[in-house]
């Protein structure tokens, strides 16, 4: 057995090298009539509300969490991943190099869980790490469970790969754990090899924290997104500190690769009802990943309504896939993002702590003078057409006004690549 996953591995490797060195890398835009995140992917993990308790990490609340989903009418609204993320590991067979899942969180096994996820048409998605350990390695509590789990997938890479798709997995999230004196580009391209000789499409990201610069070659690698910053945190500092990061990277993003601002903190009780719903437009308009970290099995009416704005996600689910663009800085800022209808979308953001009237001028967002119409994206109510080539408002501390802006489009930029 052992001798035989070798030479599959070694055959898988060389077909993956190869289909890879016939496929010319470009710096035209893609569209979006690719199949595999054509759209920035959506869905929910639990990281952000379980952190290193890993509480949620098993399959009685992974099966709770993706029946929340379509309960809450989070898969209707787009969302379709449930992420496992860290201690699902119970160790490697040392014959096979296969990866297998910890029996006690996971008695029925992986391929049950991602068979009771897909009967409820959803995905399932996994985690995994460049090194030899994942993250939690190193700071879970439990000594014997540190010895192992956590099993990272350096050198092992084209093994887990076929394990994941065997049991059914459609999402393989990459960390950055224990990689010192790994070459992140070529470690993360042996996965992204790895990933493609399975024959199953499953959607590949790389959690690089922002360190490795990965916006400028994740895609080049078969990569659909990947981590632009560091883990967010549930707070406000931590928002505004992601939003800035995400300012000027906007010639990275398109259908089937996209700048990653990490987990959503709608609904994990710090951030104030407006803090959140200009947590959700940014994240909308920047055209990412929009993945919930909050506990879906108690959730609340706002905050469902919230992670289900319809024409919130519509925006970050334009077919064109363009970031948006911060165009005013400052306590008072306007971001833009041009919609495959020719108009566009604006959040108008109010970064102060007090009330303050915002304006966007329409030749700023290239709409040509004339008749233009005005809709408001948390409301879903028209605000009517104005011939006066600006549009204000007054906007609440720490939130925003989020509008769909229709006129007669004039051409926007398209960013050069660095």
């Amino acid at each position: 057995m052992k001798g035989f996953n070798s030479l599959f591995v070694t055959v898988a490797m060389s077909i993956a090298i190869a289909s890879c060195a016939t496929k010319p890398v470009t710096t035209e835009r893609a569209t979006a009539s690719e199949t595999l995140a054509a759209t920035p992917p959506m869905g929910w993990e639990a990281w952000n509300y379980a952190g290193v308790s890993c509480s949620a990490t098993n399959e009685v609340v992974l099966r709770q969490m993706a029946d929340a989903m379509v309960s809450s009418g989070m898969r209707d609204a787009g969302y379709e991943y449930i992420r496992i993320d860290e201690c699902w590991t119970g160790g490697r067979d040392p014959q096979t190099g296969r990866v297998f899942e910890n029996k006690k969180r996971f008695p029925s096994g992986m391929k049950a869980l991602a068979d009771y996820v897909h009967a409820r048409g959803l995905k399932l998605g996994i985690y995994t790490d460049v090194g030899r350990k994942t993250c939690m390695a190193a700071a879970h509590v439990d000594p014997q469970e540190r010895v192992s789990n956590h099993e990272g997938s350096l050198g092992h890479e084209f093994e887990d790969a076929m394990q994941y798709a065997e049991w059914g997995i459609d999402h393989v999230k990459n960390d950055y754990c224990f990689s010192k004196g790994l070459d992140p580009k070529g470690i993360y391209t042996k996965m992204g090899e790895a990933i493609r000789a399975t024959g199953r499409p499953m959607v590949y990201n790389l959690c690089g924290w922002g360190e490795i610069s990965a916006h400028k070659w994740g895609k080049e690698i078969g990569a659909q997104s990947w981590r632009i910053g560091p883990d967010i945190e549930n707070n406000w500092k931590s928002v505004l500190l992601i939003t800035d990061m995400m300012d000027g990277l906007e010639a990275y993003n398109e259908p089937g690769g996209f700048n990653d601002a990490d987990m959503l903190e709608v609904g994990n009780g710090v951030l104030t009802p407006a803090e959140e719903r200009a947590h959700m437009s940014l994240w909308s308009i920047f055209a990412g990943p929009l993945i919930a970290g909050n506990d879906l099995r108690k959730m609340s009416a706002q905050t469902i309504k919230i992670l289900t704005a319809k024409e919130v996600i519509a925006v970050n689910q334009d077919p064109l896939g363009i970031q948006g663009k911060r165009i005013s800085k400052g306590p008072n800022e306007v971001w833009v993002k041009p919609l495959a209808d020719g108009s566009r979308a604006v959040v108008l953001f109010n970064r102060s702590n007090k009330w303050e009237k915002l304006s966007v001028n329409f030749a700023d967002i290239w709409l040509k003078p004339g008749p233009t119409k005005v809709r408001d994206l948390w409301y879903q109510r028209d605000l009517g057409t104005t011939n006066d080539g600006t549009y204000s408002s007054k906007v609440e501390p720490h939130g925003v006004v989020m509008l769909r802006i229709t006129g007669e489009p004039a051409p926007y930029p398209i960013y050069p690549r660095n």
